[in-house]
């Protein structure tokens, strides 16, 4: 059974899952790497995820304070001998539940086109693809998307 807990960017599990997430993000963005290294700093998260099946952080996501009625949600990672699983659906679900909880709107996030999972993941869930936002707006490789989760 797949348990979460809530916390922020000085938990140990929350960073060492991160730093999985980078390792694996290097190989895939290859020299695009240092741009989108820039805007994934987690010093200063707030609200972030981590799972846990027999005392095991498997996955882990965060959400950040984007706009008055958005959140962004960043650095979802689940270790990869437990994906298909169901851990990435249970964070994110999380993720848009604490949203709503903090009376935000709608949760955006950014993936890239090397990350097709991701992206199938996030539109079977209810993410509709936007146009590139922020830093993203002229980034060719990025897919923003969105999620209304309070109407």
């Amino acid at each position: 059974m797949i348990t979460l807990i809530r916390t922020d960017s000085d938990n140990t599990d929350f960073r060492s899952l991160v730093a999985l997430l980078d390792a694996d993000l290097r190989l895939r963005d290859g020299e695009d790497h240092a741009f989108y290294a820039q805007f994934n700093k987690i010093d200063k998260i707030k609200h972030a995820v981590v799972a846990y099946q027999n005392n095991i952080a498997l996955g882990t996501g965060a959400i950040r304070h984007y706009s008055e009625n958005s959140v962004e949600i960043k650095r979802m990672f689940v270790l990869p001998e437990y994906r298909r699983q169901g851990v990435a659906q249970t964070v994110l679900k999380a993720l848009e539940q604490w949203a709503a909880e903090l009376q935000f709107k709608t949760c955006m996030l950014e993936t890239g086109k090397n990350q097709p999972e991701a992206i199938q993941l996030y539109k079977k869930y209810g993410f509709q693809i936007i146009p590139n936002y922020g830093q993203y707006e002229k980034v060719e490789n990025s897919v923003c998307m969105e999620k209304i989760i309070i109407r």
